[in-house]
């Protein structure tokens, strides 16, 4: 059913509360410090003018910090990224050296500003790319790599092959709300409110960090202004608000500036990815040799899984992967929305692109031709694979019969016109999960879980699955959400937090009926969890599917790139809201154009610095650069979720900036391996016409 947001009137008039809108009585705040260096030491730090000021309470930094558990970390294992204030080395540009508090932000600002700061400086490296001397296998986290039959056996004996590099930069998932965190301390328990993605997660690090009982600890983070992936860590400003407020016995804010965001929260690592694609005379592939490279930060691990697709996507006879990180000194990366599959469909579908040129073979063809019958390097067989349907009824909307596969022969006056597409997929899934769904007396369900809504839409979902398994009116559930104190929940992120949340709400749901059969007095409370549950889901290849078409203008006069049209025809299981997913999918694309022609995170070569940490420079695809979208869904179920979903929050980005890329090359006959593509990379000294 399509259901509006249950808090959208909320938030368009303004009365919902972000976490830096939270009234709180005897509040100080705290401004953060950056190192402006790449690499060295903190030689002097002198805080006398500052602590001098009106309004200041305090300067935190090495030597007055509270002490942190270095064995505390997350997903990848202990993470030096998390130590803040510990001693005085500089690990990379905008590391937080400091927090000056004080009693309102301003006076903090003005004391930050009149701290005296010199350094022993050392030299870095930030010089990023797949031959890098550090180029070490990365882990292995999420599975070995592939080597399936002789690749260079089956290469060497292929009629065609591609052999290119492609690369795409540093992304940064800042999102519209700044990050920003309240601390403080009640009856000997730390009370937080947080933007995060994850707030029972987020609890359970800070709670390692600051070396306390998890009980102790409770975050909230009720509305989320946007993540992306940005929010799914525990960020600087919360374990310096922490520090702040166990040492000043105050609550203490902490709010990032947009520069701060992208100085110290995660970003999309940069790769450089080699590709050898082999393919006989009639299109059937027999090699795919995927070796991508990306950045990684000396202070903790982390996988940026490029080779996703390339293990699942096509049916080639022989397939290898070796996934390569490279560690240098700059900020840890993390996940940034479709982590892994958006840089590695980049350069998969090129790849695929160009073999389709160089057999003189229609893309869709091509695609459609290696289909697999079951997962091509894990032999899996797939719960339901629709991406065959996807491409069919895309091109069937796209209009791609009549596309001459010969490029630039299309032209509109000064402006070459192209179209491509790209197929795509993202794995699906659930993550254990807990929630609790109480029968009210008034004929009310009162359902509470640890999930987050970080303006997805997840709040009127959740609901619509919870009235749907309850088997009543969806006016009649109330639910709680975004507490640590509900107890563990999977984190908004990995398109599994609606696939986890639903489906122990199904779980509860129907727990509480039959509890209801044999004992009807309210209220009535159950609790689910789904550990066992999803123990017991046979082994097979689950995704979520889509296939993006494009068409673009260029003017080869001046380099300008306009998307006029996109298509993204996807499989993302049931569709529990239309309306959301729709804007989901929509919103997906939207990130995937933005990467293709915009966004660039750029470090000046000689400091190491980021030079466009703010939304003047770094850019992003505005209003005026979004063409006519269209999203739809074919149909779908995934049979092994009591919901049958899959998941839509990464798919409509795998894939676009490829479509897009391969649309360019339609259009003007150039290929495009470096992301974005700017005007300067387009341009053409003289334009044939």
């Amino acid at each position: 059913m399509a259901l509006p947001r249950i808090e959208g009137a909320a938030k368009v008039t303004g009365r919902v509360r972000y976490a830096t809108d939270q009234p709180m009585s005897d509040l100080v705040h705290g401004w953060v410090v950056t190192s402006t260096v790449s690499r060295g030491r903190i030689r002097d730090l002198d805080t006398s003018a500052a602590l001098a000021m009106p309004g200041v309470l305090g300067v935190i930094d090495h030597r007055t910090a509270p002490r942190l558990n270095p064995k505390a970390g997350g997903l990848f294992g202990p993470d030096g990224g998390l130590q803040l204030l510990q001693d005085e080395v500089i690990t990379h540009a905008g590391r937080p050296i400091a927090l000056v508090v004080a009693e309102t932000p301003e006076q903090a600002r003005a004391a930050a500003l009149a701290l005296s700061v010199s350094y022993d400086e050392e030299p870095h490296d930030t010089d990023f790319s797949l031959d890098h001397p550090a180029a070490r296998p990365a882990l292995p986290l999420y599975g070995e790599d592939a080597n399936v039959g002789d690749v260079d056996a089956a290469l060497a004996a292929s009629a065609v092959v591609v052999d290119e590099r492609y690369r795409t930069p540093e992304m940064h998932g800042s999102a519209m709300e700044p990050h920003s965190a309240t601390a403080w301390w009640e009856d000997g328990r730390l009370q937080v409110i947080d933007c995060n993605q994850g707030p029972f997660r987020i609890a359970q690090v800070l709670a390692a960090l600051f070396s306390l009982d998890p009980k102790q600890v409770r975050i909230r983070a009720e509305h989320v202004g946007g993540g992306f992936g940005s929010k799914v860590q525990c960020g600087p400003h919360l374990i310096l608000a922490v520090m702040a407020t166990t040492l000043f016995q105050r609550p203490v804010r902490v709010t990032l500036t947009r520069s701060q965001v992208f100085q110290t929260i995660s970003m999309r690592p940069a790769t450089d990815q080699r590709i050898r694609i082999g393919a006989d005379a009639d299109g059937r592939l027999q090699a795919i040799d995927h070796t991508p490279a990306f950045e990684l930060s000396r202070l903790a691990e982390f996988v940026e899984q490029c080779t996703e697709l390339t293990k699942t996507l096509y049916a080639a006879r022989t397939i290898r992967t070796r996934l390569t990180a490279v560690s240098l000194d700059i900020l840890p990366p993390f996940s940034v929305r479709g982590p892994g599959a958006v840089p590695g469909s980049f350069a998969l579908e090129s790849a695929m692109d160009e073999a389709a040129e160089r057999l003189g073979m229609d893309p869709l063809e091509l695609r459609l031709r290696n289909e697999p019958a079951v997962g091509p390097v894990s032999g899996l067989p797939f719960s339901r694979r629709n991406l065959v349907a996807c491409l069919r009824e895309g091109a069937r909307r796209f209009d791609w019969a009549r596309r001459d596969h010969r490029p630039r022969m299309r032209r509109e006056g000064h402006l070459l016109v192209g179209t491509g597409l790209a197929a795509t997929s993202f794995t699906a899934g659930a993550l254990p999960s807990s929630a609790s769904i109480t029968a009210e007396t008034d004929g009310t369900y009162t359902v509470a879980i640890g999930a987050s809504d970080i303006g997805t839409g997840a709040r009127t979902a959740l609901t619509a699955v919870a009235a749907e398994a309850l088997r009543v009116d969806f006016g009649r559930i109330r639910l709680i959400i975004a507490d640590s104190d509900l107890g563990p929940a999977w984190s908004a992120g990995g398109s599994r937090g609606t696939t986890s949340w639903s489906w122990v709400i199904t779980e509860a749901a129907h727990k509480l009926l039959a509890a209801r059969s044999d004992d009807p007095t309210l209220p009535l409370t159950v609790s689910a969890e789904t550990s066992a549950s999803l123990g017991k889901v046979s082994p097979k290849e689950r995704h979520a599917y889509s296939a993006v078409f494009a068409e673009v203008t260029v003017d080869p006069a001046t380099g300008e790139v306009r998307v006029r049209r996109l298509l993204g025809m996807c499989a993302i299981g049931r569709v529990v809201n239309p309306l959301l997913a729709r804007s989901q999918a929509v919103g997906g694309m939207v990130t995937g154009l933005s990467m293709a022609l915009h966004e660039e995170g750029v470090r000046d070569p000689v400091t190491g610095r980021n030079v466009n940490g703010d939304f003047g420079s770094y850019h992003i695809a505005a209003h005026a650069d979004v063409p006519d979208i269209e999203a739809d869904f074919v149909p779908d179920y995934e049979p092994g979720d009591p919901s049958g979903i899959k998941g839509v929050g990464e798919i409509g980005t795998v894939g676009t900036a490829a479509a897009i890329a391969n649309a360019v090359w339609h259009a003007t006959g150039r290929r495009h391996r470096t992301l974005p593509i700017r005007p300067d990379r387009v341009l053409e000294e003289r334009p044939e016409w």
